[in-house]
């Protein structure tokens, strides 16, 4: 079986695919990087076996700083309709989201900020990305827009008390999810350094190469296996989630 060739749009140089990356391609994954402005957002992800949409500081639909959006949007929406294996990491969630019907707003309960963890939901269990997860699994947090409405027909995966929609599923092999699962220490205290409003949220030790250091442990050990199905969902080692609900 040839190697799965994934397309990954960066839509900030602050937050690169780094572990994922690495947990993508010894899974047997190519990997494509793209990081428009610089790189054209493609109409299509035609010759591509799967879609990642990464993070970025910027909001979901702030086209008028950043006209390429619309076009990130666009393939996302695509992928959704025609099956295209696709995870959005914390923005890119949010484009996602957006990009099938939903609604991002800044969060009326502040910022998530730091290590945290988001609870399985039932519908979880039985998907075949989430299910081997533990029940509550280690996340990094770093936004202050939310998932306020999800898209019609979309699957909710994942919830925290104070902004519910943290993972979800539209389909049978799209993935959103709010939170991180790629940073290193040293991107996450760049992003402290850079909205020290937002790390103030954050409990005092939070940001501490010792802290982090145990936290990103903890993320490779759970999410690592995630990146490995992401990749088998791909191949089609792993079955697609049955009975998807429409989306319109």
């Amino acid at each position: 079986m040839s190697a799965p060739r994934l397309l990954i749009i960066q839509p900030d140089e602050s937050d690169p695919v780094g572990p994922l990356g690495d947990w993508l391609t010894n899974a047997g994954a190519e990997l494509d990087v793209l990081a428009p402005p610089a790189d054209t957002v493609p109409n299509t992800a035609d010759g591509f076996q799967g879609l990642v949409c990464l993070g970025g500081g910027m909001s979901a639909q702030d086209d008028a700083g950043h006209p390429w959006l619309p076009k990130v949007r666009d393939l996302l929406a695509k992928a959704v309709s025609t099956g295209l294996p696709t995870l959005g990491i914390c923005l890119g969630a949010q484009l996602l989201a957006v990009a099938a019907g939903g609604r991002v707003e800044p969060g009326e309960h502040g910022a998530e900020v730091g290590a945290g963890l988001v609870s399985k939901r039932d519908a979880a269990w039985t998907d075949p990305l989430f299910a081997d997860l533990p029940l509550m699994p280690d996340v990094m947090q770093f936004h202050e827009d939310v998932i306020t409405t999800l898209p019609r027909g979309a699957v909710l995966l994942a919830s925290a008390p104070r902004y519910p929609n943290q993972a979800f599923r539209l389909n049978r092999t799209a993935y959103g999810i709010q939170f991180h699962i790629e940073t290193t220490t040293e991107v996450v205290q760049s992003w402290a350094r850079d909205a020290p409003a937002m790390a103030a949220t954050a409990r005092e030790d939070a940001f501490t190469t010792e802290t982090l250091a145990a936290v990103h442990a903890d993320l490779a050990e759970t999410w690592r296996p995630f990146a490995t199905r992401f990749v088998q969902l791909c191949t089609g080692l792993v079955t697609p989630a049955a009975h998807p609900l429409p989306l319109t």
